[in-house]
C-alpha cells in the first residue's frame, strides 16, 4: 500500500484552506453586490443597474466659454506647444485614458491632430469611420453616446449634423469635443486665435476679414465675437450670408464690431487678417460649379492682399488652389496657413487638458 507523506498531507490541507478562504471571499463579494443591487421587492441582481451621471463639461461652441476661459486655453496651448517642440515627451496626463473619435466626414487635419495630440499626452484613441457606426442611422445617436461614454474617458466627433453633436453631449457621461459640424468649427477657430496671437502678438480688437461662403467657420468666428472683442467682417455674395440667428446673437452681445459686405476689395481695407475657405464645403460639392459662378470676384488673390499690405493670410484647409485663393497668396511670406494647421493639435490639446482637468 502506498503511503502519504506528511508534506503531502500538509500541502493538501493548505490548498483546501486557501480554497475555502477564496470561496468565502467570493460569497462575501456576491453578498455585497446583491445588497447594492437589491430591488424593492427583495429580488437581487448580479450587477447594480443605473446610468452614470451626465457630464456637464463639453467643447461644443466657443461662446459656451468666457473670454477668460478662451485665453486660458490659448495660453495653455502656447505652453504645451513649446514643451513638445523642445523635445520633451515626459508629460503623460492621459496615460491609461482612451478617446473614441467619430468621423462622419473624411478628414486629414482633424484626425491626425487629435490622434497625435492625445497619443503624445499618453492616451490611446479609437477611430470610428463613416461606415463603422453610421451615426443617427444604424443606431440612435443617444445610444451611441451612452455606450461610448461607458468605455472611454472622452469623445471627439466630426459630424454633418450639429443636432447629433448636441445629442451626443446630452447623453454622454464624459466630455464631448466638437471636431466640426455643418454649423460650426470651434477647434479650428481656437487654433486660428492661437495663430493670430503668436504672429501679431494680440487678438482682441483686430480686424479679421473672411472672404467667401458664410459657413461653419464664419459661425465660429461669430461665436467667438460674442465673448472676445473683435472687428469681424464676412465678405460674401448675396444669398451666401451666415446663419441669421448666429449673426443677430453676435451683434446683440455688443462685444464686437460685426459687418457683412458684398464687396471684398473694400472690405479688406485695413484688415489685420484676410481669411479664405473653400466655396463649396463637404456636403455642398454638388453645388460647386454654380458656386464658382456665384463667387466671381471673391477669390483672394494678389490684388486683394495688396489692398491691405500689413495683413496675414489664413485658410483652414483643404484649399482648392486657383479657386478661392491663388498659389501666389497661399505660398506668400504673409501666409500662415500651415502654422494654423500645426496649431490645431496644440489648441485641441489645451481643450482636452481643460476638460479632463489635467
Amino acid at each position: 500500500m502506498a503511503t502519504t507523506s506528511t508534506a503531502t498531507v500538509n500541502a493538501k490541507a493548505n490548498a483546501h484552506k486557501r480554497w475555502n478562504t477564496l470561496r468565502g471571499g467570493c460569497a462575501h463579494a456576491r453578498g455585497k453586490a446583491n445588497e447594492r443591487g437589491r430591488t424593492k421587492d427583495g429580488a437581487t441582481r448580479a450587477v447594480p443597474v443605473g446610468d452614470p451621471a451626465p457630464c456637464a463639461e463639453h467643447f461644443l461652441r466657443l461662446d459656451d466659454f468666457t473670454k477668460e476661459e478662451i485665453w486660458e486655453m490659448i495660453h495653455r496651448a502656447v505652453v504645451e506647444k513649446k514643451r513638445l517642440q523642445s523635445g520633451d515627451r515626459s508629460f503623460k496626463p492621459f496615460a491609461g485614458k482612451t478617446m473614441s473619435m467619430i468621423f462622419a466626414k473624411q478628414s486629414l487635419r482633424t484626425r491626425v491632430s487629435f490622434e497625435t495630440g492625445f497619443t503624445l499626452l499618453g492616451g490611446s484613441t479609437i477611430y470610428l469611420g463613416p461606415e463603422d457606426i453610421s451615426i443617427g442611422k444604424r443606431e440612435a445617436t443617444k445610444d451611441i453616446s451612452r455606450v461610448l461614454s461607458r468605455y472611454n474617458d472622452i469623445i471627439m466627433a466630426r459630424l454633418f449634423s450639429h443636432t447629433d453633436m448636441d445629442e451626443l453631449a446630452k447623453y454622454s457621461s464624459v466630455p464631448v469635443v466638437n471636431g466640426l459640424t455643418d454649423y460650426n468649427h470651434p477647434c479650428q477657430i481656437l487654433a486660428d486665435a492661437l495663430t493670430i496671437y503668436e504672429v501679431l502678438g494680440k487678438l482682441e480688437g483686430i480686424k479679421i476679414v473672411y472672404v467667401g461662403d458664410g459657413n461653419n467657420v464664419v459661425h465660429s468666428w461669430l461665436n467667438l465675437a460674442r465673448v472676445m472683442p473683435l472687428h469681424f467682417v464676412c465678405a460674401c455674395p448675396e444669398d451666401y450670408e451666415p446663419n441669421e440667428a448666429t449673426l443677430r446673437e453676435a451683434r446683440a452681445s455688443g462685444i464686437s464690431t460685426i459687418e457683412i459686405s458684398h464687396d471684398p476689395m473694400t472690405a479688406v481695407k485695413g484688415a489685420d487678417v484676410v481669411y479664405a475657405d473653400v466655396w463649396a464645403s463637404m456636403g455642398k460639392k454638388h453645388e460647386a460649379e454654380q458656386r464658382k459662378v456665384d463667387f466671381q470676384g471673391f477669390q483672394v488673390n494678389g490684388d486683394i492682399m495688396r489692398a491691405t499690405p500689413n495683413a496675414i493670410f489664413m485658410h483652414c484647409l483643404p484649399a482648392e488652389r486657383g479657386v478661392e485663393c491663388t498659389d501666389e497668396v497661399l505660398e506668400a511670406p504673409y501666409s500662415v496657413v500651415f502654422q494654423q494647421a500645426e496649431n490645431r493639435m496644440h489648441a485641441q490639446n489645451a481643450v482636452m487638458l481643460k476638460l479632463l482637468h489635467c
